[in-house]
C-alpha cells in the first residue's frame, strides 16, 4: 500500500480559505427579536400616553366640558338639599323649643294667679283690716268624672270668731230640668243612696270638703246649692251657677 506523499520542505503552503468581501454599501438587517422588542416598547408608550391623556381628562377637566359642568351641578344641588335639611331641622327644633317655653309661661302664669287667690284668701284671716265674715262657702269647683259623674270640692271658712271652732255638716243640691220640666236633685238623688248621710266638717278658719256626685240621665243642671248646717245655729246656702264652676270648653271644641 502506497503512503500519501508528504510535501516537502521547500513546498509551497496552499493558502486558507478566505471569505468572501460583502458587497459595497449593503446594510446590517436587525434580527426578528429586536424588531419584536422595538414594537413593544412602542405600544406601550402609546398606550401609557393615552393613559395619562385620559387621566388628565378625567382629574383636570375641561372648564366648558359638559360633563364636568353637570358634575359642578351634581354636587351644588347636594349642598344645597343638605343645607335644606339641616334648616329644616333647625327650624322644626326652633319651633319645638318655642312651643314647649310657651306651655311652661302659661303653667307659670296659673300658678302665679293661684299664689295670689291664695294670698287674697289668707288676708281674710290674717290681714289687719280684714272683714269679718261668719261661716259661708267661699268657693265650689266641680271636675267631670265620667259622662254622668262629678268630683266637688267647695271651701269653707269663717272669720267672725276666731276663737271657736265650726262644726257641722255639708251638703249639695242640684237645680235643673229634665223632659223639659224643672227639677231639683237633694244630696240622696245625687248620691245615689236612700237617706245619704251628709259630710262632716269641723275647722278654725277654713276647710275644704270634696266628694262624688251623680246626675241622672238626661238631666240638664243648671245652678248648684251648697248647705251648711253648724251644730249651733241656722243653716247657711249659697247657690252657684253650673257654668261658673265647672270647666269652661274651649272654643272650638
Amino acid at each position: 500500500m502506497t503512503e500519501a506523499s508528504q510535501p516537502g520542505p521547500d513546498a509551497p503552503e496552499t493558502p486558507a480559505a478566505v471569505p468572501a468581501p460583502e458587497p459595497h454599501g449593503a446594510e446590517a438587517v436587525p434580527d426578528t427579536g429586536t424588531r419584536w422588542l422595538v414594537a413593544g416598547l412602542a405600544v406601550v408608550l402609546v398606550s401609557l400616553a393615552f393613559g395619562i391623556w385620559g387621566a388628565w381628562r378625567l382629574f383636570f377637566p375641561a372648564a366648558d366640558d359638559p360633563q364636568h359642568r353637570l358634575a359642578l351641578q351634581a354636587g351644588t344641588i347636594e349642598q344645597l338639599e343638605q343645607q335644606v335639611a339641616t334648616l329644616t331641622r333647625s327650624d322644626q327644633i326652633s319651633r319645638d323649643a318655642n312651643r314647649d317655653l310657651q306651655g311652661t309661661l302659661a303653667e307659670r302664669d296659673e300658678e302665679i294667679a293661684a299664689l295670689r287667690a291664695d294670698v287674697a284668701f289668707y288676708e281674710r284671716f290674717v290681714g289687719a283690716t280684714a272683714q269679718r265674715r261668719g261661716l259661708t262657702v267661699h268657693e265650689l269647683r266641680l271636675q267631670p268624672r265620667t259622662d254622668a259623674g262629678w268630683h266637688y270640692t267647695a271651701t269653707l271658712t269663717q272669720s267672725l270668731n276666731r276663737d271657736a271652732v265650726s262644726q257641722g255638716q255639708v251638703s249639695l243640691a242640684v237645680e235643673g230640668t229634665r223632659g223639659g220640666r224643672l227639677e231639683t236633685l237633694d244630696w240622696s238623688a245625687l248620691r245615689q243612696q236612700p237617706d245619704a248621710t251628709p259630710i262632716e266638717y269641723s275647722f278654725k278658719y277654713f276647710q275644704q270638703v270634696e266628694g262624688d256626685i251623680v246626675l241622672p240621665a238626661g238631666f240638664q243642671p243648671l245652678r248648684v246649692i251648697v248647705r251648711l248646717a253648724p251644730a249651733g245655729g241656722a243653716a247657711v246656702e249659697r247657690g252657684f251657677s253650673w257654668a261658673d264652676v265647672t270647666p269652661r270648653s274651649e272654643p272650638g271644641a
